[in-house]
């Protein structure tokens, strides 16, 4: 059985297989923001996202992250990700730079996860 939630005609924000979670890619709300700023609220979105499908950081198995200028940014994110981040229980990840659909997007990242 899959589920399927934050469902429009593009896509699902979240959806579930088998226990395993699977987040769309999480923009920040607020483009205003700088590197650190789009980062907080990522991670902030991502843990709502999980709790509303029954996990959280803790059983995140794979973060995939996008970053517009990793030259630039990939020190300051790392920054915020390093205190966000299980300790105990860290995913896998990888980071890599990419050309966002929105120019004032700095980072988009896409969480797999099981449930609790």
């Amino acid at each position: 059985m899959i589920t399927r939630k934050q469902t429009n005609e593009r896509m699902s924000r979240i959806v579930e297989h088998n226990g395993v979670i699977y987040l769309a890619g999480i923009v920040s709300d607020d483009k205003d923001l700088d590197i650190k700023g789009q980062a907080q609220r990522v991670l902030a979105m991502a843990e709502e996202r999980l709790a509303e499908a029954g996990s959280d950081k803790d059983h995140i198995l794979r973060a995939e992250i996008f970053v517009k200028d990793i030259a630039r940014d990939f020190a300051d994110f790392n920054e915020i990700w390093d205190a966000w981040v299980s300790k105990e229980n860290p995913p896998a990840r990888a980071c890599v730079q990419a050309t966002m659909a929105s120019t004032a997007t700095l980072v988009e990242i896409i969480f797999t996860a099981v449930k609790v």
